[in-house]
């Protein structure tokens, strides 16, 4: 009788388990909403699991057991865009117009009085999305991703009206638009009138992302999502300038912006910025700015990209959200190069659907010519992904303790310095700062650099905490501390196992990417990519470092950066330690274009002013064909573009009897 009593309680308890482990499955593999941790759920798989082992007689038909793989979140197929999804510069006042139509002119090589055609249009604030159609059939929709390779969400975007899922009328046998995922202002707040407190989205650019990336397609279909076309990928129609593209993707059944407007006048594009500034808030979906581009799309060609922003278009922003609120606190951050920046700990107050409480002080000469103390209340500002700063002093608190620049590292006590010319303070402690050790490792698995899934600053510190992790080749040995880390707070066997296979995932990794990782001053993005392509092997690049002239003749590549580069690598630490990551790394090689061009893989310099076209425009041009542009001669250059008036360079080609070139003989050979 007792026997059978326990029995019954198991028995109640294993379909509790299975209807709780089902419950969290479908919050987090479904929803994308789940209610517990991954800690939790382990504890709960755990359970089921111990009980079936000890009375097997008992497991049920549809014990969660059976399905044990079922927590781990479904992903969404990759698509690789046929033509890359760039990103648009940022501009915030006239001045920038201005100074944006002189950059295209002087790149075109045209007349400054000359007058361009811009196509101008509301700059949504939703989520960018890349609607291939081959042969007027929708094959892909995918989210912007990396830039290269996006997520296909074409099953949640099947019921949005204004994306055929065929096009009408004459239409190009393949063509990739892009355009902006939005919600209405109206329809957000109705759905978030039918969400919990806990699960309502802050803005309506939030809830269409969320809404576009459910797991649970019905979700997303279910939500009044909408669709503008802004931009054209591959296509295997020409077409002669931006406005007949939206003429025609109109005709095939995919909506443009009915406020898109077309100017050659800078004036009348400034005027229509700042009227829609003026109406945004009549406006039923949000815009944050302006954008601008170029109408004719074989200038547009012509002009292509300065590093992941085109030439040929700018964003105008609209003026950053200013809010008042206290300092309650001012802190010292340490960053991963040992900058020590002063932190104002505000009142917290909601700037544009983001609860903000911290804000930069940028350094303490920002400090002292604002005369910021704590206790002040203080405007801030925010413009989009900019981290929020300070602007002013509003009024006074009765606090007359000053913030003064500390000599010693807040975070480990090392002497601080001031570079000349440079307002930073940093600390000189760079191998044993933990702030920068921290920061640094934070940086390498980050989503630019390794993109390491799963493993944020909180865990980054814990695994540090606990000398898991000394330095980042620690990362990829985290397998063999398993026992250690699934008992600790935040942890569990499945979230372990899902940091694992991340890991793994982020041991093939692009050169330029691998540069991005190492963490070097001025050395961004677009530097990883001009280096990668430039050494083409992580060897060449360590070997180049120590010879100042290699680096100094790279185009692009400026003093600051060159030297930054040559002081990392003055450290044995620095190489050991890329000796170490390499062993578990699969670097891929940057490999050149098989471009059938003369200039392919040239070492070339260009002298003088050139008259057809501009310096800037050449370089660009042997740039693509394979070519590599070096600042100054040397004996390893190929060949020298000879303008009018040209130097010393011209001088020293012909003193190390290097080849040279007219303007002509190089579009001639650019062109062949």
């Amino acid at each position: 009788m007792q026997k059978k009593s326990r029995e019954h309680k198991i028995l109640n308890r294993l379909n509790e388990l299975a209807t709780l482990i089902k419950k969290h499955n479908h919050l987090y593999h479904t929803e994308d909403r789940p209610k517990i941790s991954d800690v939790e759920y382990d504890k709960l798989v755990r359970e089921n699991q111990e009980l079936e082992k000890k009375y097997p007689q008992l497991k049920l038909n549809n014990s969660p057991s059976n399905e044990i793989g079922s927590r781990v979140k479904s992903k969404f197929e990759k698509s690789i865009h046929l033509s890359p999804m760039h990103s648009l510069a940022n501009g915030f006042n006239e001045l920038d117009l201005i100074e944006f139509d002189e950059r295209v002119k002087k790149f075109l090589n045209l007349d400054m009085i000359e007058l361009l055609e811009y196509i101008c249009e509301p700059k949504i604030d939703g989520l960018s999305l890349n609607l291939t159609y081959k042969k007027g059939v929708l094959i892909s929709a995918a989210t912007r991703g990396d830039g290269k390779i996006g997520e296909n969400v074409l099953k949640n975007i099947s019921n949005i009206k204004n994306i055929p899922q065929n096009l009408k009328n004459e239409y190009p046998d393949l063509i990739e638009i892009r355009g902006e995922v939005f919600l209405n202002k109206d329809d957000f707040e109705k759905i978030n009138s039918e969400l919990d407190e806990k699960n309502k989205f802050a803005n309506p650019r939030n809830a269409a992302a969320g809404s576009l990336r459910q797991l649970d397609h019905s979700i997303s279909r279910s939500r009044p999502l909408k669709f503008l076309a802004h931009g054209l990928g591959k296509c295997s129609k020409d077409f002669e300038n931006f406005e007949d593209f939206y003429k025609s993707i109109e005709n095939y059944g995919i909506r443009v912006n009915k406020l898109t407007n077309k100017f050659s006048n800078l004036k009348s594009i400034y005027q229509m910025y700042k009227d829609i500034n003026d109406k945004r808030s009549s406006l039923n979906y949000d815009i944050d700015g302006l954008v601008i581009k170029l109408n004719n799309l074989s200038n547009q060609k012509r002009l292509g990209l300065v590093g992941k922003n085109p030439r040929w278009a700018i964003a105008l922003k609209f003026s950053a959200e200013k809010a008042k609120t206290i300092i309650k606190e001012i802190d010292l951050q340490v960053g991963r190069t040992g900058s020590i920046t002063p932190v104002a700990r505000l009142k917290s107050i909601n700037l544009g659907g983001v609860l903000i409480s911290n804000a930069t002080l940028h350094n303490f000469d920002e400090i002292k010519k604002k005369n910021i103390q704590i206790g002040d209340t203080v405007e801030i500002q925010r413009a989009g992904d900019v981290i929020p700063q300070v602007l002013r002093v509003v009024k006074k608190s009765n606090n007359n303790k000053s913030i003064h620049p500390p000599k010693t590292c807040p975070v480990c006590g090392g002497k601080t310095y001031k570079e000349e010319n440079e307002a930073v303070l940093r600390c000189q402690n760079i191998y044993g700062c933990y702030a920068q050790r921290i920061s640094q490792i934070i940086h390498f698995v980050s989503k630019k650099a390794l993109n390491i899934d799963g493993f944020g600053e909180k865990q980054v510190k814990q695994l540090y905490d606990l000398e898991l992790i000394k330095d980042v080749s620690d990362i990829f040995k985290l397998q063999n501390h398993k026992s250690k880390i699934i008992k600790l707070e935040g942890w569990g066997e499945l979230s372990f196992n899902n940091l694992i296979n991340s890991i793994e995932k982020s041991k093939t990794i692009n050169l330029d990417k691998f540069i991005y990782s190492l963490g070097i001053r001025f050395i961004g993005e677009v530097n990883s990519e001009i280096l990668a392509k430039e050494f083409k092997k992580i060897k060449n690049f360590i070997l180049a470092s120590k010879k100042n002239d290699y680096l100094s003749n790279i185009d692009g590549i400026g003093p600051k950066a060159m030297n930054s580069i040559k002081d990392f690598f003055s450290y044995n630490q620095n190489i050991q330690l890329l000796e170490r990551i390499s062993s578990f790394l699969n670097i891929k090689d940057e490999t050149d274009e098989n471009i059938d061009n003369f200039f392919n893989g040239k070492n070339v310099v260009f002298t003088g002013s050139l008259s057809s076209i501009s310096r800037d425009e050449a370089k660009y041009l042997a740039k693509k064909v394979g070519a590599k542009i070096q600042s100054s001669v040397s004996k390893s250059t190929n060949y020298v573009i000879l303008g009018q008036k040209t130097g010393s360079k011209a001088k020293k080609a012909k003193e190390l009897n290097i080849n040279t070139m007219t303007e002509d003989e190089f579009l001639k050979n650019i062109n062949s």
